[in-house]
């Protein structure tokens, strides 16, 4: 992205109609901070209660954005590309100098030559060459993977009697399959999953470990130019679509991170949801229910992407009863527009087959690996509770916590017991 030097954040010179304009005599709601992390739900709740579907919201250095917390509103930002674009070069608040180039923000919202920052036929030409080579690698037997390093994962504490579940598994077990799938060595995954795990958190350190994961990935590309082989990188490398050197680490780039992040955080909330409900885990242990409800449940209820980043709009437009102006950045709140009440009035009410959830986001750039992330989560869920007899939560339910930032709500912890 070029830009003007930024001349410091939105605040009470930003121009009229932008979102920080419109946040009443207190300003807008910062999406960071300590408040953030530990009540999101209440907060997209308040602002729901304050602005209606769609809500001014701060994000990391007072940057102005819209939070959409609407379901319809955002399956209409979702599905209508024209109007509200990937594209961040159209963003006001960059191109007039209110972001930093250094802001950690950039690292979820800064233009890059990847599909998921481009609409129209440049989308099209480079997410062919991730969904053909995602689906090749669903089918390289992605599960006997997954149970091997599920396996060697649980031999590390098997004979403890106690483990953290989070910790000690759902944290690194999905980057570990992905090292295998891209033809990365081993011994790269904890390094990459803790460096994907700040580049999603933000902050001060999210640029540092960005660079460190262009790194490993620059290396890989270099590697398998000279070495081809059955795996996700050689894939995109021999792929029609021509990626050229750039396009081709983005890429790897972007399905390492996500990939990681939302199906490690997912793990951890279907883990959690399984043990704090004793009928569940007994359904399960005997064969009875299938853990693929359980983990339909999750993500209407704990969408691993809490926030999804961004959209921008393309002209003056209405959503939500408000003033959008062109250019303004938009945040998709999915885990919000999941407990949307006009379309789920009673929470409580089983979601059971119904698939309309915002977690894989939607339209042309809905989530294209979802079949290797279910594979991931039911394939890891089954190996546990198999060789990990007696497997119960060592604490009460409601002493679980979880931390949040801008884009997700994570676990903390998931303390167990089981016969050792």
């Amino acid at each position: 992205m070029t830009g003007r030097p930024p001349t410091g954040g939105g605040g009470p010179d930003a121009p009229a109609g932008c979102p920080v304009a419109h946040g009443g005599a207190d300003g807008p709601t910062r999406l960071y901070g300590l408040a953030a992390a530990s009540d999101p739900l209440g907060i997209y709740a308040r602002l729901r209660k304050e602005h209606g579907p769609v809500a001014p919201v701060l994000l990391e250095g007072d940057v102005p954005a819209w939070l959409v917390l609407g379901y319809r509103e955002n399956r209409r930002v979702l599905d209508n590309p024209l109007q509200f674009s990937r594209d961040s070069r159209i963003w006001r608040d960059w191109k007039e100098g209110r972001v930093e180039e250094t802001s950690p923000l950039i690292q979820m919202l800064g233009w890059r030559p990847d599909c998921v920052s481009q609409d129209g036929e440049p989308h099209r030409r480079l997410r062919a060459a991730v969904t053909d080579n995602l689906h090749v690698a669903s089918g390289r037997g992605i599960r006997r993977h997954v149970t091997h390093f599920a396996n060697k994962q649980i031999d590390a504490f098997a004979d403890a009697g106690g483990a953290d579940l989070v910790a000690q598994y759902a944290e690194y077990l999905p980057m570990l399959v992905l090292t295998r799938l891209f033809g990365l060595p081993e011994g790269e995954g904890r390094r990459l999953a803790e460096s994907c795990a700040q580049v999603i958190k933000g902050g001060a350190e999210a640029l540092e470990h960005n660079e460190r994961i262009m790194e490993i990935l620059g290396e890989l590309a270099e590697r398998k130019r000279e070495e081809p082989g059955p795996d996700f990188a050689t894939g995109l490398l021999e792929h029609h679509a021509a990626l050229d050197g750039d396009e081709l680490v983005q890429h790897l780039r972007l399905v390492l991170i996500t990939a990681h992040t939302t199906t490690s955080n997912l793990l951890a909330r279907v883990l959690e949801k399984v043990l704090t409900d004793t009928s569940r885990l007994s359904g399960l242990v005997s064969g009875q229910l299938n853990i693929s409800s359980v983990v339909e449940e999750v993500m209407w209820n704990t969408p691993p992407l809490a926030v999804l980043p961004g959209r921008f709009a393309t002209a003056d437009l209405e959503l939500g009863g408000h003033r959008v102006r062109e250019g303004d950045l938009l945040v998709l709140g999915l885990a919000a527009g999941n407990l949307d009440p006009e379309i789920r009035p009673d929470v409580g009410v089983s979601v059971h087959g119904n698939q309309s959830h915002l977690a894989f986001s939607g339209g042309p750039h809905e989530c294209p690996g979802q079949n290797i992330g279910q594979a991931i989560i039911e394939t890891a869920v089954d190996v546990l509770l198999h060789r990990l007899p007696g497997l119960r939560l060592a604490v009460e339910p409601e002493e679980l916590t979880s931390t949040a930032s801008t884009w997700e709500s994570r676990l903390d912890r998931l303390p167990v017991e089981f016969a050792a």
